[in-house]
């Protein structure tokens, strides 16, 4: 096994595990952050190649064409990977606003309490 799939599977468990087993809102939504970041680098690493080069054309690499499309790195993970994080971003930043209005409601942020409160 690759060493930066075992990486992104080990921090999407983590990521798992803090949103399965967590009570606290803002440790579920850490959670959320650390999951996504390990499927980004899951993402990344399927798009690496070693001794790539930059997918951007020159008129050098159009002569060598060929050449230029072995070589050269794939570009959709990296462009899936940059709107994951502008997505990511928004996710988190409503969810913590939620935790806040929560927060202001119930005046916790454990979620058994939470649940006994609106019960």
């Amino acid at each position: 096994m690759n060493f930066p799939y075992a990486v992104s599977m080990v921090i999407i468990l983590l990521g798992l595990y803090c949103i399965l087993r967590k009570r606290n809102l803002i440790k579920i939504i850490l959670g959320m952050g650390v999951l996504a970041d390990g499927v980004n680098l899951f993402f990344i690493s399927l798009g690496y190649r070693a001794g790539g080069i930059s997918p951007v054309l020159t008129e050098e690499r159009i002569e060598h064409f060929s050449a230029f499309t072995a070589a050269a790195v794939d570009p959709l993970p990296q462009a899936l990977v940059l709107t994951a994080i502008v997505i990511n971003m928004s996710i988190a930043a409503f969810a913590l606003a939620l935790a806040v209005k929560i927060y202001q409601r119930f005046g916790t942020l454990d979620m058994r309490k939470i649940r006994r409160l609106h019960g």
